[in-house]
């Protein structure tokens, strides 16, 4: 297969004007211009005036909760939203956590994003979901033990024992730990240790909101307050920030994706729903000074407040758009880059994901585009609406119109 399309931006290179893009056996075999690729054996298929690009990688998602969108109004203290999302996620079946999932999914395809990592907190819905998309998913298994009443060894078992039974040639199951304040400590270390001994990604969330760095450094505070009486065992509060908690746990490697860290470190940074919690400044210009892989997700719908005139979806281009009016020193190719090659190498998919060059997956987008070469990293910010077409593993995911 050979696409055409008016702009190439493989995001690893220069951009391309007339460019083209040779695939077969769902991977990339060449990319330039088209006028030296014209004469290669395959099937032409001319997009027209399109820029195509790499698909998006959203590097954070919850797909579970898009049902929940706007249903929750952004609360006092963060406390307040985990006991709204409890309590709402109590009166759910499986066929509402399935119908959410499907639709976060679709929404997800239609705005350009092919690969997600998406924190899976209902693990029956594993493996059937995977066959309602074309989607890249990494589905991150969410382990909580607050209180220790149930092992942190059987709650780990179990998830292994998931993953060990949903194998899948697109498809992968990690772990996710889900925070420092809704685990105990030994099931932080025991998900570190099967995570290198399986050599399988972890993801957590951490330095989420000012409550938890307040609860871990200072041993007090509305969140403190709360886990206590709901019988934590607190003792692991008070020694230092939820960072340092997680490296004395043993997670601090290059397998782990982090979520959020408005107040610490950071790899995955949510921009919509960074604003829903109306958190302090993300320290972006320090975490990349300190060399820190800075990658974008959506997070879930229960954390994306309406805005009036647009529609509320999960969608990569609004959480770069947003991530460039808050941070405009951000030059657009770095924006775009958080939203694909940064997102590939948080997953540990460098060289797979995220740019356009021989050897890669054939997963990429096209969309509307009739400006000027030298804008086009200017117009990946302000695309909105539906992408025009999609390949994931070299197949339609979206054919063209």
């Amino acid at each position: 297969m050979i696409l055409r399309a008016r702009a190439v931006l493989p995001i690893s290179a220069p951009p391309i004007a007339n460019g083209a893009v040779v695939i077969a056996g769902g991977r990339i075999v060449e990319v330039g211009p088209w006028n030296t690729l014209r004469r290669t054996p395959g099937q032409v298929t001319d997009l027209g005036e399109v820029l195509v690009m790499p698909g998006l990688v959203n590097a954070h998602c919850h797909l579970d909760y898009t049902h929940m969108a706007g249903q929750f109004e952004p609360p006092r203290v963060f406390s307040d939203w985990l006991k709204d999302i409890t309590s709402t996620k109590a009166g759910w079946t499986l066929v509402d956590y399935t119908e959410s999932w499907r639709a976060g999914a679709q929404m997800l395809l239609r705005t350009g994003t092919t690969t997600v990592a998406d924190i899976e907190a209902v693990p029956p819905l594993l493996p059937g979901v995977w066959d309602m998309t074309p989607l890249r998913v990494i589905s991150f298994l969410e382990l909580i033990g607050i209180t220790g009443r149930r092992p942190p060894q059987a709650v780990l078992r179990e998830a292994l024992e998931k993953i060990e039974s949903v194998r899948h040639s697109r498809h992968r199951v990690a772990l996710s730990p889900h925070a420092p304040y809704s685990t105990v400590p030994e099931l932080l270390r025991l998900s570190a240790r099967a995570a290198r001994r399986k050599k399988t990604l972890l993801c957590t969330h951490v330095a989420e909101s000012r409550l938890e760095y307040e609860m871990f450094t200072k041993g007090r505070g509305a969140m403190y307050d709360w886990l206590q009486r709901s019988g934590r065992d607190m003792s692991d509060c008070g020694i230092g920030s939820p960072v340092r908690h997680l490296e004395r746990c043993g997670l601090m490697s290059p397998r782990l994706v982090v979520a959020h860290a408005n107040y610490g470190v950071s790899v995955a940074h949510c921009p919509r729903s960074h604003a829903y919690f109306r958190h302090g400044r993300f320290p972006a210009r320090r975490l990349l000074r300190a060399g820190v892989n800075l990658c974008l997700g959506t997070d879930s719908l229960a954390t994306v407040q309406r805005v009036r005139g647009t529609s509320l979806d999960l969608n990569m281009f609004k959480e770069m758009q947003v991530l460039a009016e808050r941070e405009p020193w951000l030059s657009p190719r770095r924006v775009v880059q958080m939203a694909t090659l940064n997102g590939a190498r948080a997953l540990g998919m460098c060289g797979r994901l995220g740019e356009l060059k021989p050897g890669t997956q054939a997963d990429l987008i096209a969309f509307p585009f009739a400006g000027k070469l030298s804008r086009l990293y200017d117009a990946v910010l302000e695309q909105k609406g539906d992408i025009a077409c999609s390949l994931i593993d070299g197949r339609w995911a979206k054919p063209p119109s």
